[in-house]
């Protein structure tokens, strides 16, 4: 029926209209809530003590009529129900109430309690005669030791026991409580290293914090997801944002976030507190800052890269220890690595000699030693090889550079002789190609023997000069080591 917009706003149709629907949904309660005020024709109503007290009963029913129709609504169909109990004025045992109704919270004893068993007096034992018994009656320990058993950890399951007397033994009940220990243990021990693994993988608070703001200052325009994991960092996927006047920011980049914590890094510290370019400030920083000079060498090193012109990532921006850099891939798919990739004979032909020329243009042009190189840190995209993860290169000045690119040879040389490269140089004569020096040593053990007199000369050099110049003679043209 059509009705005014005063009707429709007034408070009194709206309370109608939902006493009518209470009373469609729930017919039988509000029937009951209705029933008569007071009957009773003996009832004296002189006294308005006697007033006070039936008009309160009548006002706590009608208020436990409210709660039970609450109940219902909210429970419906479900089998698993909600009760005021707790909150309603006219207790369930009142003359109006429904006899089904039960409060165990009102009863005086909870069956699903368990009995305590008789204390044992002080002197050891109870009854007289032949009646005696003593606290190591079996029917009485037995029984202690079910008590007992409710002190177990919550995790362990020891069963329900209601209405049965049981009696556990005393060796049950030891290897019971072994085994509940045990588990115990064994709970904490599951749950601190599946703790440890999150971490491990996840992203902490302050990371969290550097990568939200590069998103909202716009430089990167969303961060899909993890798509490498390793031991020293994380690298995620993200798609760049609006590139500003001094920097071009690549439509896919790599975020790639050094791991803040120490277990990693503490056999690492060689490659960095023995190069001249951090070797000052390694000894002022507390182990954790470490961790961002790691990232700030890497940024260094990539960018030497970049301007020789060798196959890398770019270098969009670092921020602590959260390097961007463009990606090496396509789609968010990243470059196979070299060890994965299936290439014909040419194409490990021509992959080999790039690694080669690459290898040179690093030590003599860009002055570095990659020192961890081999077919796990080289990527194949778009038919050519692609160097990443320098972040622990050295120069070959450094204590162990020459040591380090001997190693990186010997890698190198194994990958591409066992893929089939018959030009592929061993790792004594690819050395000697790579760094110009002039070894000549009939087995391994005496060519490592030189490298490491040449690196105590150069260590001497510098430690008596001072300067960062370079003694090692070769049939090339020596690397030119600037201050």
């Amino acid at each position: 029926m059509s009705c005014s917009l005063a009707d429709v706003m007034s408070e009194q149709l709206a309370k109608e209209l939902q006493l009518e629907e209470e009373n469609a949904a729930f017919p039988e309660v509000v029937a009951v809530a209705e029933g008569p005020f007071i009957t009773g024709e003996n009832i004296d109503t002189s006294s308005d003590l006697m007033l006070a007290q039936m008009l309160q009963m009548e006002f706590d029913r009608e208020y436990d009529a409210q709660l039970r129709r609450e109940e219902k609504k909210i429970n419906g169909d479900s089998k698993v129900s909600i009760s005021f109990e707790n909150y309603r004025k006219v207790h369930p045992y009142d003359s109006d109430s429904s006899e089904d109704e039960v409060d165990w919270q009102d009863t005086r004893h909870d069956p699903y309690r368990a009995d305590k068993p008789t204390t044992t007096p002080r002197k050891g034992f109870i009854g007289k005669g032949k009646d005696i018994t003593t606290k190591h009656d079996e029917v009485v320990c037995g029984r202690k030791n079910t008590a007992r058993m409710e002190n177990f950890a919550p995790e362990f399951q020891v069963g329900d026991g209601i209405g049965m007397d049981l009696k556990l033994s005393n060796q049950v009940f030891n290897a019971l409580k072994q085994h509940a220990y045990s588990e115990e243990r064994r709970s904490a021990r599951l749950h601190e290293k599946k703790e440890h693994s999150t971490a491990e993988k996840a992203v902490d608070p302050k990371t969290r914090l550097l990568m939200y703001k590069m998103v909202n200052s716009g430089m990167l325009e969303t961060i899909t997801g993890c798509v490498s994991t390793g031991k020293e960092s994380v690298v995620f996927h993200a798609y760049g944002g609006n590139a500003t006047e001094d920097k071009v920011i690549p439509p896919e980049c790599a975020i790639k976030v050094f791991k803040t914590t120490l277990n990693e890094f503490k056999n690492r510290d060689k490659y960095i507190k023995d190069d001249y370019r951090f070797k000052d400030r390694f000894s002022k920083l507390n182990p954790r800052k470490i961790i961002r000079m790691w990232a700030e060498k890497e940024m260094h090193n990539l960018t030497r890269m970049q301007n020789a012109g060798i196959p890398c990532p770019q270098v969009v921006i670092l921020k602590k220890h959260v390097l961007v850099m463009s990606f090496i891939g396509q789609d968010q798919v990243p470059a196979p690595k070299l060890k994965d990739v299936t290439l014909h004979s040419e194409d490990m032909k021509k992959a080999y000699y790039q690694v080669l020329n690459m290898m040179q243009q690093l030590y003599k042009e860009c002055n570095l030693v990659h020192a961890d190189l081999s077919e796990y840190n080289m990527l194949w995209h778009d038919g050519k090889v692609w160097l990443i993860d320098v972040s622990q290169s050295v120069e070959p000045t450094h204590p162990h550079g020459l040591e380090f690119l001997f190693r990186d040879c010997r890698n190198v040389a194994q990958f591409f002789q066992k893929a089939g490269v018959a030009e592929a140089l061993n790792e004594r004569e690819l050395f000697n190609a790579v760094s110009g020096l002039n070894i000549t040593a009939d087995n391994e053990v005496d060519f490592q023997a030189e490298i490491e007199a040449l690196e105590k000369m150069n260590e001497d050099h510098v430690q008596n000069h001072g300067k960062k110049l370079s003694v090692f003679s070769g049939d090339g043209d020596p690397p030119i080591y600037n201050e």
